[in-house]
């Protein structure tokens, strides 16, 4: 059922008589979500459209829509125009209204909790990095403890190549190198 026949449906039972309303259970006055709900419902769907707007077009691909959402989403994705845009996901959202939309939804949320993990791994990798050129020595203690078979005599190098190039107001190359292998061990780490 569409959200607006489900909108008319609602209406027309809503011309109930009060001698008629007195007469019913209040359990057979209910005849499902209120205009308003349904309105809420709508804005959620078309802010799901819009949260999957933001996705990189692999990870658009990875939750294989159906054929009708996917041609909305390119379509949109192509579009310049705010109003169009506008206009665009609106549509999305009239289209994730027809269709079972949950499954949608929970593969697009275990899409951004894998972002969001990976951002915090990220953040955390940097965060060592910059303690570790400061030459934070609880901090080795902390990699060298989450990374046990860390290759100590490597990243004391990497690490004091790091340093130097930070006193000497150098570009980071060094540091750029620190990280990737702190990024690595966390990949081995997985």
């Amino acid at each position: 059922m569409t959200l607006q026949s489900q909108i008319r449906e609602q209406m027309t039972t809503m011309t109930i008589s009060d001698e008629d309303k007195e007469n019913l259970n209040p359990d057979e006055l209910y005849d499902g979500p209120s205009k308003t709900q349904l309105k809420r419902e709508s804005h959620h769907l078309v802010d799901i459209g819009e949260e999957i707007l933001k996705l990189s077009r692999e990870d658009i691909r990875s939750l294989h829509l159906p054929d009708e959402l996917d041609a909305a989403i390119a379509t949109a994705l192509k579009i310049k125009s705010r109003s169009g845009l506008k206009r665009q996901r609106l549509y999305i959202g009239k289209l994730l209204r027809s269709m079972d939309s949950d499954d949608i939804e929970i593969q697009l949320r275990k899409i951004q909790h894998r972002h969001d993990t990976n951002t915090a791994q990220f953040k955390r990798l940097e965060k060592w990095r910059d303690n570790l050129v400061d030459n934070d020595k609880t901090t080795l203690d902390e990699v060298i403890a989450h990374f046990p078979d860390i290759d100590r005599q490597h990243i004391n190098q990497l690490i004091r190549a790091a340093h130097q190039e930070k006193q000497r107001n150098k570009p980071p190359a060094a540091s750029r190198k620190l990280f990737k292998y702190l990024r690595e061990l966390e990949e081995q780490h997985q």
